[in-house]
């Protein structure tokens, strides 16, 4: 299960736009091989022998390469795209875990590649620029585009908390990486590069770079944004085999099949979390005031949610019990709602029981296989029964793209 989600995303996934990827986005990190025999292939060393390594491709099998006295080796920093920054590299100083992008000839015999030259990108260097990407996804905003304006470089984004909603103006130059997920998947290095006339009224939309002051405005440096579905109804039946689940959509009255993977986020919401909830958004209907801690001040979000995460020694039950008595007081105050779900107890396709109602985030899918699942919440009885369509909206499309960096490594 992902605590940071978007979990994995990552070394955030990102750090593959590396230099290597940039001076061969024609290849498909696969060996390819034109009538002159040049042959070249871009992927992680797996394994070192002698002067022999084995690349794994991105996508394809395994490939042999023999690097020779003549063979050029280089190293790049992550991120970087002009080879006038490459610096010399030592063959021993190239590890297993490093990317690389080959070129050369294939041998005689059809399959190891001869390589001319190999840029590499330090295993050690990624895992630092993944950390700060994490970072920053981290200290990013999330939300549902309101507006798009590509003139302006701006798209108005609606990121909520429990008792109110919070509009952030996320701007963006020429500079600012674009990607789009792709319909049926939720993994980060399947996010493509897209224009911004990919980004559409009611997506989602998650970006990293810098907040101004206030929180009103966010200068992005990077944006994923994507097209997913939400679902609210009840849990019909379930197939460990196959990991799936059968919700009965209480919206279109129908049968929905859903498909959890490893990345999938589970979650079951406390009792008194939920009750918590529920009496906001009914507060929210008749127009009541938020309520306040016993001082007469609201309640911060962190107070009751920081006390025993729900990794720490204590953090199943103490974590899930505090989360649920002081989480939802501190929702009112317009909490991070994607913290405090991350702060609640995971739960697993055996712990869903038919007639459990649920709230899902999904991917749009491409109408022949199940749905994936992003996020899904267990124990939401009482926020439907208080709001069946607001809180939805409310509480689950904000966070459908993870409380951290996106999902997928």
């Amino acid at each position: 299960m992902q605590d940071c989600r978007m979990r994995k995303i990552v070394g955030v996934c990102g750090c593959f736009a590396v230099a290597i990827l940039a001076l061969a986005t024609e290849t498909r990190a696969s060996t390819q091989q034109a009538a002159s025999g040049v042959a070249k292939v871009v992927g992680t060393v797996q394994a070192i022998s002698g002067k022999t390594l084995t690349v794994i491709p991105d996508s394809g099998a395994s490939t042999s390469v023999s690097i020779e006295d003549a063979t050029k080796l280089l190293q790049i920093e992550p991120g970087k795209t002009d080879l006038k920054e490459a610096t010399p590299l030592q063959f021993s100083d190239l590890q297993t875990g490093d990317r690389v992008l080959v070129r050369g000839i294939l041998a005689d015999d059809g399959k190891t590649i001869r390589a001319a030259s190999l840029i590499a990108v330090k295993k050690a260097a990624l895992a630092e620029k993944q950390a700060k990407e994490r970072a920053e996804w981290q200290r990013g905003v999330g939300g549902l585009v309101k507006s798009v304006d590509a003139a302006a470089g701006t798209a108005t984004i609606t990121t909520n908390g429990v008792s109110a909603n919070k509009e952030v103006l996320v701007r963006f130059t020429s500079d600012t990486i674009l990607r789009r997920y792709a319909s049926d998947s939720t993994r980060f290095d399947s996010a493509k590069v897209a224009p911004v006339s990919e980004i559409h009224v009611a997506d989602q939309l998650r970006a990293r770079g810098t907040r101004a002051a206030g929180g009103a405005e966010f200068d992005a440096v990077e944006i994923v944004s994507g097209t997913f579905r939400s679902i609210a109804g009840l849990v019909t039946s379930s197939e460990a085999s196959s990991s799936t689940v059968v919700v009965q959509d209480l919206a279109s009255k129908a049968p929905v099949t859903l498909k959890i993977t490893a990345e999938s986020q589970m979650r079951k919401l406390p009792a008194q979390f939920a009750e918590g909830i529920a009496a906001r958004l009914r507060n929210q209907a008749n127009g009541a005031a938020t309520p306040a801690s016993g001082n007469g001040q609201a309640v911060p979000a962190q107070q009751g949610a920081a006390q025993a995460p729900a990794n720490s020694p204590q953090g199943g039950a103490q974590g899930g019990q505090q989360s649920g008595q002081q989480g939802a007081r501190g929702a009112g105050a317009g909490a991070d709602f994607q913290q405090m779900i991350a702060r609640m107890p995971a739960a697993t396709l055996s712990d869903l029981q038919k007639g459990d109602a649920v709230m899902v985030v999904t991917t749009q899918g491409s109408g022949k296989d199940p749905l994936t699942v992003i996020t899904l919440l267990d124990g939401v009885e009482a926020i439907l029964r208080a709001s069946p369509k607001g809180g939805q909206d409310m509480i689950l499309s904000p966070w459908s793209l993870g409380g951290g960096e996106p999902t997928g490594n």
